[in-house]
């Protein structure tokens, strides 16, 4: 195969990326999972959301996330068009309906993953927590991280990945200060992960 053609192909695949906001100290959530913090007005185009809403067709979901969603509308209120992936190792005993485009999750990462890059279709929204973003950058899952740098301090919470020994090595793809001081950091992933049991 023609590195051109490779080039191509690598392009061409679906991308896992994390877009997510985190507090000034590195949290996505107080420990409880409140998120009361993010409720702040938001400039003009909100951060560029709907631009990359439009770039996904999908998105991966931890369990807890996923359950704290259903009260606020669910996966279903992104629209039936994108398809929702719950990782966990406790599906329902009852899943939803197939209609419902939510698929719960229980086997291996990097297989799973594999599989969903593979597929045709828009890049894939890396939703959280902190947990499945972990073991998704662990397998060596994840290709970008899109963060939003609020500036609040809340002194205690949810990290962005589950503590863990690693080292990761990112680039940075660009940087943007909003209006209201909110830093939206783009990185790409280098390598796979090196984590120590």
């Amino acid at each position: 195969m023609s590195t051109a053609k490779r080039g191509t192909e690598e392009e061409a695949r679906r991308k896992i990326v994390v877009y997510i906001a985190t507090s000034a100290d590195g949290f996505i959530a107080r420990p409880d999972g409140g998120v009361e913090w993010l409720d702040r007005p938001r400039p003009k185009g909100n951060y560029g959301m709907g631009a990359f809403f439009r770039s996904v067709d999908a998105i991966v979901w931890g369990r807890r996330t996923y359950d704290m969603s259903l009260g606020m509308g669910g996966a279903g209120s992104f629209g039936p068009k994108v398809r929702n992936y719950v990782v966990t190792h406790h599906p329902p005993a009852s899943p939803p309906p197939p209609g419902e485009g939510v698929e719960f999750v229980t086997g291996p990462i990097g297989p799973f993953a594999d599989r969903l890059r593979a597929e045709p279709g828009k890049d894939i929204w890396m939703m959280g927590g902190g947990g499945v973003i972990a073991s998704f950058l662990d397998a060596g899952a994840i290709d970008e991280f899109v963060i939003h740098v609020v500036p609040v301090l809340i002194g205690e919470g949810i990290p962005l990945v589950a503590p863990r020994h690693r080292s990761v090595k990112l680039a940075l793809l660009s940087a943007r200060r909003f209006p209201d001081g909110v830093v939206r950091l783009h990185y790409r992933v280098e390598g796979a992960a090196h984590a120590v049991p």
